[in-house]
Parts: C-alpha cells; structure tokens; sequence
C-alpha cells in the first residue's frame, strides 16, 4: 500500500525566501490526516540561495520535505519531470513557490479528483496579495485566439466565457487550468505523458491539458480551495521572458495544430514586433529569437 497520498512538487530558482514560504504554509494549512510529501527541487541556483534553501530544510529536520538540486535550469516542465521521477504520492500537486495556501488545498483538491473520474487536473480559486481574483481557467491557446485576442475571442464563445475575475460558486469547467498550482493523479499525468521538457517556460499548462482532453478528461477549478499567488515573483518581466512565453506559444501551436498554423502566427507575431521595434529598439532581441526555428524535438529555451 502507498503510504504517501499526496506528493506536492515546487521548483526553486534563485527566490529561496518565495519557496521557504510557501512550504509554511502548506504545512501550517494541510490536515494531519493527510499523507503528503513535499518535492523542492532547486533548478541550479546561485549557490547562495541555495545554501539559504537547503539550510531551512535541515533546520526542519522533516521527513516529509524533501530537498534536490537539478544538475542545470531545465525550465518549468524540465524541473518538475525531475520532482515526478521522486514521487511516491497517488496524487501530484505542482505548486509554484511564490504561492502560499489560504485553506487546507490539498485536501479539497485531492477530494475533488476522488469524487468526480471525468477530472483530469483541477485547481484552487488564486487571489493576488491584495485580494483579487486570479484567472484560474482559460480559453486554450490556439491560432484564432493569438490573431483576435482574448477580448474578441470570448465572444465567438460565449456559452464557455467565464468572468474570470469572479469567484465561482461550484466546480467549473475550462479548457485549461493555471499552472501556478494544479492537482492530478500520478496514473493520469503518466498516462499523459506528463510535461513537455522541450517547453523551458509558459504555455505547459495548455498543452499538458490538450492532452488529457484527449482522454476524454476536463480541467476544474474548485473554487473552495484558496491560495494566494505572488504573480510573475520567480519570472520577473523582461524581454527575455517576453521571448519565452512567444517561443512556447509558437512550439504549441505548431504541436497541436499543425505547420500552415504555425507559419502563419510566426509571421503576424514576427510582423507585429518589426513595427514596434521602430520605437522600442529592445525588441530586435525579441525578434532575433522569433527568427530562431521552432522544432518540436528542441527546447523553445531563449540564448
């Protein structure tokens, strides 16, 4: 019998003060009849945060929490394969380290998934550390999304556009759910296949949930669990991260929908920032990357 039902996955990079947090909250808010374990895994920081980080781990001196170092920074999906190969948990929680837990998440979550098989992946309702709600579900990514945006789109899908800046009443269906934090059973994100390690940043998310819909499984948010999410505190912006999340969502729309798709959102996304490096010259880094091939057997990582 598996002794650990829950196996809780973070990633540190360079923001060990966002990570310590984090797993105090989860242990502060989780239910001691809960079986859970706690996966940190550092994707090679500088040696100084994570000095900080593993000596806050010895100091706890708790079986639970686990601490490894990644041998290189190998992205969002890369770090978290590594946490999964560790896992011993029925249940897979992902949870990015600047979140902290309002209420027991694990708990509700992990009921939700018991009660209701047609869930692939769900997640809690996410406030900023101001109070307001956090988008949780969302439209996929899809080439007709990027060409109208996000305003025009809902309304060419009315009956499945949710106010997402309202709190939900009950379990509520999207295409995908964020991936700041989101619940799984390990035999389904297995089966899946799990993340993508050639996507280094953004966009996982969506085609990991593509993929479960593909067996017939939904994305929830549930909104009875609560968290609180330090948006973009790990990933602060720049045009660095800018080029990632372009390049990932230029290798997930060449993945699910195919070259004609992929040429034509390359060349109205490339479009869109020659006009605008007129007047910001810092996009012609952001242009050099987009001039930079999407293969779907490399990583969409930025030089």
């Amino acid at each position: 019998m598996n002794m650990i039902e829950i196996s809780v996955i973070i990633i540190n990079f360079n923001s060990s003060n966002y990570t310590i947090q984090c797993i105090d909250s989860i242990f502060k808010k989780t239910g001691k009849d809960i079986a859970f374990e706690i996966i940190v895994v550092d994707n090679k920081s500088e040696t100084k945060d994570f000095e900080i980080l593993k000596n806050y781990c010895v100091s706890l001196n708790h079986d639970k929490l686990h601490l490894y170092q990644n041998s290189e920074n190998s992205g969002f999906g890369g770090g978290n394969m590594y946490g999964f190969e560790k896992a011993k948990g029925s249940y897979l929680a992902f949870v990015n380290n600047d979140i902290l837990f309002k209420n027991d998440c694990l708990s509700i979550l992990s009921n939700s998934l018991k009660q209701n098989h047609e869930i692939g992946v769900c997640a809690p309702t996410t406030y900023t550390s101001d109070g307001e709600i956090l988008p949780t579900l969302d439209f996929y990514t899809s080439p007709l999304k990027v060409i109208c945006g996000r305003k025009i789109y809902k309304y060419l899908r009315p009956k499945e556009f949710i106010n997402r800046n309202l709190k939900l009443e009950k379990p509520t269906k999207g295409d995908f759910v964020s991936g700041s934090f989101m619940m799984l059973t390990y035999e389904n994100f297995k089966k899946s296949g799990g993340f993508d390690t050639n996507i280094f940043l953004y966009h996982e998310e969506t085609d990991l949930c593509k993929r479960l819909e593909k067996m017939n499984l939904s994305a929830v948010c549930e909104p009875k669990a609560e968290c609180i999410h330090f948006h973009g505190a790990s990933t602060p912006k720049s045009i660095k991260i800018k080029a990632e999340l372009k390049r990932s969502l230029l290798y997930v729309i060449k993945k699910h929908y195919g070259n004609l798709y992929y040429f034509l959102i390359h060349f109205y996304i490339l479009n869109s920032y020659l006009l605008k490096v007129i007047v910001k010259p810092k996009y012609f880094y952001l242009i050099k990357q987009l001039l930079r091939p999407i293969s779907l057997n490399s990583s969409t990582k930025t030089d």
